[in-house]
């Protein structure tokens, strides 16, 4: 077993180059009448703390970095089951030299419309594990109660003096992932 993180806690992730990112959640019953769609997404940002370019934003709709060092495993609908619901997959020595930190968010998909927001989501974690041999190395249970919003920074992976950590962050927004393309692609 890894690492257990608190908010605000960062560690190091040693000498790993490859490694998965991988999220999961459940839902609590919403009166809503709406199925909950959660999407993980991936900035690869610069010092500035802004997105490499339109294709260093990875989700969804753009499932690989060009250099092909960040890779979303695809779009899970509905959340259902144990485990990871949705996973990034990183390999940092495709990186690019520029890039220096890469922020993981989830976001719910068309929250407002559909009337959902965090509050209704439970048991959210973000970890990190060796996919050669399943090993956890660290995992953050976020654990607040979020009322309003409808968009959550996991965590960060920076460089730091020349290796790579992990930050939990546990933030919550309201404005969904518009959020964070504001804050990081302008």
């Amino acid at each position: 077993m890894g690492i257990n993180l608190a908010k605000g806690g960062n560690t190091s992730i040693g000498t790993l180059q490859k490694f998965v990112v991988g999220m999961g959640w459940d839902t609590n019953d919403s009166d809503s009448g709406a199925g909950f769609d959660l999407d993980a997404s991936a900035f690869m940002l610069d010092i500035a703390g802004k997105v490499l370019s339109e294709s260093h934003f990875i989700y969804y709709n753009n499932l690989k970095s060009p250099e092909g060092c960040v890779e979303h495993t695809g779009d899970n609908l509905t959340g259902v089951g144990d485990g990871d619901d949705e996973s990034i997959k990183i390999d940092l020595s495709k990186l690019p030299a520029n890039c220096e930190s890469i922020t993981f968010v989830v976001t719910i998909h068309e929250a407002e419309t559909r009337k959902q927001n965090f509050g209704q989501v439970k048991n959210a974690f973000v970890r990190i594990y060796d996919p050669s041999n399943n090993t956890e190395l660290l995992k953050y249970d976020l654990g607040e109660d979020y009322s309003v919003e409808t968009a959550v920074e996991f965590g960060s992976l920076y460089k730091k003096d020349g290796s790579w950590k992990f930050k939990a962050i546990g933030t919550g927004y309201a404005g969904g992932l518009q959020k964070f393309v504001d804050k990081f692609c302008k």
